[in-house]
């Protein structure tokens, strides 16, 4: 059986942080466009574990002009999703088939493990590398490497999928199989994963 790691946002479950957020921004705000896009640029550095929640809160809501409390405030920033029922479709036959399946995605402490408990098909997955827990994130090579260690991953026999390019670029240097997916090219995945022999027919 093979080995997969998927990521989760774009992939999994699409997001849309920014229709979420923009009710904590004033009516008399300078720059709407500036303040979401200076909150979702800091994101990274929080998604490495590196900042603390209570820490990244405050300076969100600073950072947005907003009087709003924490847990308003948490609850807009996960209430972002919307899962991707083809690829679940995928999930379940793979998991059927008992192929091993890996979370592998940069996330962090508002979204984990809250996350697991609003959709509970992640249970279907075996494990987990989640950025804010090995405080590395990707592209960096480290938290590949990690993800190897961790689940005794050979590269040329796990299946890589993500959808940022400079993603799939570190897993092509570690020699994983990568799919860069699209949300709106769902058939594209499904032809590459046929390619792979891995079902005796690909799943519609």
């Amino acid at each position: 059986m093979a080995d997969f790691l998927f990521d989760i946002g774009k992939v999994l479950l699409d997001f849309d942080f920014e229709t979420s957020l923009k009710s904590f921004l004033p009516p008399d705000h300078p720059d709407p466009a500036s303040a979401l896009s200076e909150l979702l640029a800091k994101k990274d550095e929080f998604e490495t574990g590196r900042t603390s929640v209570s820490d990244y809160t405050d300076w969100a809501l600073a950072t947005l002009g907003s009087s709003a409390s924490h847990d308003d405030f948490h609850h807009a920033w996960r209430h972002i999703f919307t899962p991707n029922e083809r690829m679940w479709e995928t999930v379940r036959n793979l998991h059927t088939a008992d192929h091993r399946l890996i979370l592998f995605s940069n996330t962090n402490a508002i979204h984990c493990p809250w996350i697991f408990e609003a959709y509970p098909e992640f249970s279907l997955f075996h494990g987990s590398i989640l950025s804010y827990e090995v405080n590395s994130i990707k592209p960096e090579l480290e938290i590949y490497l990690h993800a190897i260690e961790k689940y005794s991953l050979t590269p040329a026999k796990t299946f890589y999928i993500d959808d940022l390019p400079a993603n799939i670029q570190t897993g092509n240097e570690i020699g994983f199989r990568t799919h860069q997916y699209h949300l709106d090219k769902h058939l594209a995945f499904e032809q590459w994963l046929a390619r792979q022999s891995l079902f005796p027919t690909c799943p519609s």
